[in-house]
């Protein structure tokens, strides 16, 4: 396609093709107030900076977490169903066993996939207790036993001695996400927690040199302009990971029954996030399967470059397999 046939503002991001160099605020608001009939060219523009910039055309990130601790948590998500201030029917446990963690983390491993989350319910671990031990000495035992796989962690907000610990123990990334503008996270994800609290973990992980995956949630009642802030806090905090995420939602939580933004909509958000983060890793994480279903493809041809695959948490997701042979027919595209 000639670039003459183009939006006018399609045309001047291809900019960053060119150079590498991300949109501004400015841009990102104009190419979010384009019709939807425009995405797909939007979304050719996304998956070409990412094929350059990114991963490539023949590399898609995919990682897998375990639930490890389940329920009973504190803080009151509003998309979340193991929050206790919600009456979602989920299965409810303790920290997992090391052998449990070993188990999953090898069908990870048979499953072709590098990389393996640990992921646990609740605030998180200002200092090092017994229970966080219990997860350090899981690290260790991980990277004992299977040298070749990436071990990550998603443990909630941590104090200045987790980090630390965290680092000393090799982890690979940790997970926190924002979720949503920084000044829309207490009217719209959680008020017993501040989204402050986030991000000084985030920069206590940099400090640390812990590579970040951090990103959000669409859906939850967000308008385009403020996944925009999102999007520009993230590149604020120089983040490695984005993983962006579809509401799926979750029979008693707030966000029971609630109708999904609309897919050109999301494939709007994914591109403007390659253009604002040329060369970072963004992964589809939930909502993929269960919420896009027939667009999941436009989405990982809109600027993703990664997937979370075998589940979340407390929703399953799609067979490691099948995300294998997806993700083989997507690499066909570039």
């Amino acid at each position: 396609m000639s670039l003459k046939t183009l939006h006018p503002q399609i045309t001047e991001a291809y900019r960053v093709l060119e150079t590498g160099e991300p949109i501004s605020r400015a841009e990102a608001t104009l190419l979010a107030e384009l019709p939807g009939e425009l995405a797909l060219d939007l979304a050719a523009l996304a998956n070409k900076v990412k094929n350059r910039y990114g991963s490539g055309p023949e590399l898609m990130h995919a990682c897998s977490i375990m639930n490890a601790k389940s329920g009973v948590c504190g803080e009151n998500c509003r998309f979340c169903a193991q929050s206790r201030h919600n009456h979602a029917d989920i299965e409810v446990y303790d920290l997992v066993d090391e052998e449990s963690v070993l188990t999953e983390a090898r069908n990870c491993i048979a499953e072709g996939v590098s990389h393996f989350g640990i992921v646990t319910s609740g605030y998180g671990y200002k200092r090092i207790n017994a229970e966080f031990q219990r997860v350090l000495d899981m690290i260790d035992r991980l990277h004992k036993e299977l040298p070749e796989l990436s071990v990550c962690a998603s443990l909630g907000v941590l104090g200045q001695e987790p980090a630390e610990a965290l680092a000393a123990h090799g982890i690979a990334h940790y997970n926190i996400n924002i979720q949503v503008a920084p000044d829309r996270y207490h009217d719209l994800i959680a008020d017993t927690h501040t989204v402050e609290e986030r991000i000084e973990t985030i920069k206590l992980l940099r400090k640390n040199n812990i590579s970040v995956c951090c990103g959000g949630i669409m859906g939850v009642g967000e308008s385009m302009q403020e996944r925009i802030d999102m999007i520009f806090a993230l590149q604020e905090l120089d983040v490695t990971v984005i993983p962006l995420n579809v509401l799926v939602p979750i029979n008693g939580t707030p966000l029971e029954g609630k109708e999904p933004i609309s897919v050109a909509d999301i494939v709007k958000t994914f591109a403007i996030c390659r253009l604002a983060h040329p060369a970072k890793i963004i992964k589809f994480a939930a909502g993929r399967e269960t919420i896009m279903k027939d667009f999941q493809g436009l989405l990982m041809l809109s600027g993703a470059n990664g997937y979370l695959t075998g589940g979340y948490l407390t929703t399953r997701g799609r067979d490691t397999a099948d995300d294998r042979r997806f993700a083989s027919q997507i690499a066909s595209f570039n």
